[in-house]
């Protein structure tokens, strides 16, 4: 069922979009993509390891490269990749789970169907016999249609699959997360055909729990291995259904997400029972970890915002933030990195913010890997309509278009697999070296806040600065104790409060009271130090009480 869309493309401006829809993606492959060995008797899926990544990559990319273009377009490209593959299946496993994950629309002036109807209802009034007579009558449905005849040529056929157009590819994957779950999905079509699957698990409960959840015929048994759970498979049942063997082969992403666990099944492989064994070194569930709240693109981008918020800098971590004007396009960056000195930096609230206005200086970062010489030429052409920003862009060394993105005045910084923390850190810092220096030069030679106590880093923060550019200022009513600026009339009080004998405990909380939270600092510019008793606390003491 085809059914219109208004999206701002349709009427004068340009043609309509007819959706086509489709039934929801399922995590697995058809059968005639199944790859298996029957060595030894056994039942072997043959599933990929790294060395597969780069296929994978250039298979995502032909996707990625396609968009705005015919499903036929798309079709060709991936027959092209299939004749230099080794094996032509791995490519078409790898184009069916991306496929699920495309948008195809038919793009058409007219919806086909009326479009159909109407030059078939005017070619049997005209006759149509000649190539005049066909003429005639696609002008005469043209006028009913109160359009073009050229319009109702290019309608006419535009909802075949072939034509239909790759409106959108939003992959959840990358390459390596690619080849995962290929072989994930590998497996799992393998156990359409298991007749009883035989599982031990680190989880035991959540095993039990998720095939209770899907509705699986299943029991517990004891074996001199520990419990170990037997489900029925799909082809022990009197009737086969395709439902049952759905949600059989969805167990096995369940299963995987264990630390540590073994699968035996045995196959019904066209009438020959055979055995397939799988544990945690075959199969894997991408996305599992890192878990975070922000949705990414790929397990690099999710990986690199686990590691720097872990980090302590001056820098917001911004996922996806506002868009940019690239000539006649919007390009939204992975990641921007907002300047916050004194403001919680990575760390802080803001730090998977999603779609935030820039602040005062914003850097923002690019992570380019995984993409086909024609994708990565267009995300490069991006980059140079990007004017007076300033940008960061993590290529992947097999790209080999760092010179291209250097010499569009954007920094790259090359990666393999992993983006290195270091490498985005040493480039911030190039940044950070100018803004303090910046707002150094700003600052008055001497500071004098109201405040009786107020830590550096706070002090920073609202001059919108960090704790270097306050290094050498004169703070004329203020005495530096540790990191934290007091008044001397606060220490006169502190010295009154604060005896030998005390706990701690109690002596820290006075501290506290005066907004004093580096305790040992303050402790020893007073004259004491702590003895510590094991666990039982400390006592303050005379710095000379030994």
């Amino acid at each position: 069922m085809n059914l219109p869309v208004p999206d701002g493309r349709s009427g004068p401006a340009g043609p309509a979009v007819f959706l086509s829809l489709a039934h929801p993606p399922q995590p697995v492959l058809t059968k005639d993509l199944l790859r298996v060995s029957r060595a030894g008797g056994g039942y072997h899926p043959q599933f990929v390891d790294e060395s597969a990544r780069d296929l994978a990559a250039r298979v995502l990319g032909t996707y990625q490269g396609h968009v705005d273009h015919s499903r036929a377009a798309l079709d060709e490209a991936l027959t092209d990749l299939e004749r230099e593959a080794d094996d032509f299946k791995l490519v078409r496993g790898f184009a069916k789970l991306l496929d699920r994950e495309a948008a195809f629309e038919t793009r058409a002036s007219v919806d086909p169907r009326r479009a159909r109807r109407a030059a078939f209802e005017a070619a049997e009034s005209v006759g149509v016999v000649t190539e005049g007579e066909r003429g005639r009558a696609l002008e005469a449905a043209a006028d009913r249609l109160g359009t073009t005849a050229d319009d109702v040529t290019d309608s006419l056929y535009a909802d075949l699959e072939d034509r239909q157009i790759l409106a959108e590819i939003d992959p959840r994957w990358g390459p390596d997360e690619l080849v995962a779950q290929y072989n994930l999905s590998l497996a799992q079509t393998a156990l359409f055909d298991a007749v009883e699957v035989r599982v031990r698990s680190s989880d035991p409960r959540a095993l039990v729990t998720a095939v209770k959840r899907l509705r699986l015929m299943y029991e517990i048994r004891k074996t001199d291995a520990g419990r170990e759970v037997v489900v029925t498979g799909p082809t022990a049942l009197f009737r086969r259904t395709r439902r049952y063997g759905t949600r059989f082969a969805r167990l096995l992403r369940s299963v995987a997400t264990a630390a540590e666990w073994h699968l035996e099944a045995t196959i019904d492989d066209r009438g020959t029972e055979r055995t397939m064994t799988l544990d945690q070194e075959d199969v894997s569930v991408p996305g599992v970890d890192p878990v975070t709240e922000v949705s990414y693109d790929s397990g690099v981008e999710a990986d690199f915002a686990a590691r720097f918020q872990s980090l302590d800098l001056d820098w917001n971590l911004v996922r996806e933030p506002e868009p940019l004007e690239t000539g006649a396009r919007v390009a939204i960056p992975d990641f921007a990195f907002d300047w916050a000195p004194g403001g919680g930096g990575s760390g802080g609230a803001d730090a998977t913010a999603t779609g935030a206005e820039p602040p005062g200086f914003r850097v923002y970062f690019e992570i380019m890997g995984f993409w086909t010489p024609e994708y990565v030429a267009k995300k490069v052409d991006q980059l140079e309509g990007l004017e007076d920003v300033e940008l960061l862009v993590a290529v992947d060394e097999d790209l080999g278009v760092g010179e291209q993105i250097e010499a569009r005045d954007h920094r790259a910084i090359p990666y393999r697999g992993t983006v290195r923390i270091k490498d985005v850190r040493d480039a911030l810092r190039q940044y950070e070296d100018e803004l303090i220096a910046e707002s150094a030069a700003a600052l008055p030679g001497s500071l004098t806040p109201e405040d009786a106590a107020v830590p550096l880093a706070e002090l920073a923060g609202r001059y919108g600065t960090s704790e270097d550019a306050l290094e050498g200022k004169d703070f004329p009513e203020h005495e530096l104790v540790g990191r934290t600026l007091v008044r001397p009339a606060v220490l006169d009080e502190l010295a009154e409060r604060i005896e030998v004998g005390q706990s701690y405990d109690e002596a820290d909380a006075i501290l506290a009271e005066y907004g004093i939270d580096d305790a040992s600092a303050a402790l020893s510019r007073l004259g004491y130090r702590v003895a510590w008793e094991g666990l039982g606390g400390g006592t303050v003491r005379e710095k000379d009480d030994d």
